[in-house]
């Protein structure tokens, strides 16, 4: 209705200006080539712009046969264009939905509507290394690598490929060359530091964690359990060799997890061989307050050299209370008595986790106790098969493979920080001890500070 009414008062404007116009006094005299013409000067003005009018509408007919050729080549690259982004699109969905060889038939066709277009190249490439066609895949990335627009992209590729080839080397000089390019790039720098903490190259490591940006309050835990987990790896390298500096790199790992037990036995045996013995029983004892860990127990006990085991029970009663607080605790204050002949003790300290629940660990020491106090050898053996049914104890474990000591790096994997303190789920090989490399060249007391293992507490 708004519309009506306005097109109603337009036209009636526009009458009006027109009856204005060609009511204008005075005439207009044109003379052309011996004619004269006398018009009103509103009929002249009149005139005047039908005139312009049709000059207008026939120059925009002839502008449009002539621009006719250039408009229809326009229209048919749009036309390419439209149908190259179509197919590029299609060849992305192909090559998600699993069909490469699709993938790569559209990713040409895109390509040849869209010359100039890298991300067709790319998804051919791409889709060449889905299909196996590792040569096609290469000579793409290697020609991807010249432009700035898509060189990380074609070096992502290229390491992709690598590892699919199960050439690491290739793929470790693909990712350093992504990390110069842009040093922001996640993958590279992952590939680069995984590369270091396999080789043990911890001091490169460590760098490389330090210029770590952390935004958000999980990436500055992660980053600090980095950084407390190469630390650990720098001390437990050079315990042996150069203790202080092992120390300072534990106390470093210590500052950055407080309750980070590998960390810890590192620092208190190197207390215990330079003779700092209340230091390592102030920092074990902190550790198990915090923690319960048996292998702090353990190093606990022995944490004066030359005592006596009935000695070390005594000191193992400090930390420990009546009845033990939980499995960890019994087993130590157990394994304890054991060692000092105290075999009502070490029943007590059992009782209440020899349930039907009892893990193996605990099954193995009452094995021990039956046979030293009483001399039964018929319950020790029924003891020593119920271990073999009973559940197994928290210890070192890795992708399959349990440790008796904590690992900085997986055996399996090369993955740092993998070695976790629990349950192992299956059946797993043992890998060999190495905590008496560490204690090489003491003193026989001290050479017995290794720790036993929990699924093995005898």
């Amino acid at each position: 209705m708004i519309r009506l009414a306005s097109w109603i008062v337009g036209s009636l404007v526009i009458a009006a200006l027109a009856a204005w116009m060609i009511s204008l006094p005075g005439t207009l005299t044109l003379e052309v080539m011996g004619y004269r013409v006398q018009p009103r000067l509103g009929a002249a003005v009149f005139m005047f712009i039908i005139v312009a009018v049709v000059v207008i509408f026939v120059w925009a007919i002839v502008g449009r046969i002539i621009s006719a050729p250039r408009v229809m080549a326009r229209r048919g690259r749009e036309r390419r264009r439209e149908q190259g982004v179509e197919a590029l699109g299609d060849a992305m969905i192909a090559l998600q939905a699993g069909d490469p060889a699709r993938a790569r038939a559209l990713a040409r066709e895109a390509q040849a509507r869209l010359p100039s277009n890298a991300a067709a190249k790319l998804l051919e490439a791409r889709a060449d290394l889905a299909l196996g066609d590792m040569p096609a895949a290469r000579e793409h990335y290697r020609a991807l690598i010249a432009s700035d627009k898509t060189a990380l992209a074609a070096l992502t590729g290229l390491y992709d490929q690598a590892r699919a080839q199960h050439r690491p080397q290739a793929a470790l000089t693909f990712a350093r060359k992504a990390l110069s390019l842009a040093p922001a790039s996640f993958w590279a720098s992952e590939a680069v530091f995984n590369d270091l903490a396999q080789r043990g190259q911890w001091a490169e490591a460590v760098a490389m964690v330090n210029v770590e940006r952390a935004s958000s309050r999980e990436d500055r835990g992660r980053k600090r359990r980095r950084q407390a987990v190469i630390e650990t790896a720098r001390a437990r390298e050079t315990e042996t060799s150069q203790p202080l500096s092992a120390l300072e790199h534990a106390l470093t790992a210590l500052r950055l997890l407080p309750n980070f037990v590998p960390a810890a036995l590192i620092a208190a045996r190197i207390h215990i061989n330079r003779g700092e013995t209340r230091k390592a029983i102030s920092l074990l004892r902190r550790i198990w307050r915090a923690t319960g860990h048996p292998d702090i127990a353990a190093l606990y006990r022995h944490a004066q050299p030359g005592a006596s085991a009935v000695d070390r029970l005594k000191r193992l009663g400090e930390i420990i209370e009546t009845p033990p607080p939980h499995r960890a605790a019994g087993m130590a204050l157990a394994h304890a008595a054991i060692d000092a002949y105290d075999w009502a003790q070490a029943r007590n300290a059992l009782a209440p986790f020899v349930g039907p629940d009892a893990t193996q660990g605990v099954a193995s020491l009452m094995a021990k106790i039956e046979e030293g106090q009483n001399g039964d050898q018929g319950k020790a053996r029924e003891w020593l098969a119920r271990a073999v049914r009973a559940p197994r104890d928290p210890a070192w474990t890795a992708d399959g493979i349990v440790s008796d000591e904590w690992e900085p790096v997986s055996p399996v994997t090369g993955r740092l920080d993998a070695f976790e303190w629990k349950v192992p789920m299956i059946a797993i090989v043992t890998a060999p001890p190495r905590i008496g490399e560490a204690l090489t060249a003491q003193s026989p007391t001290q050479a017995a500070l290794p720790l036993a293992p929990a699924q093995n507490p005898t």
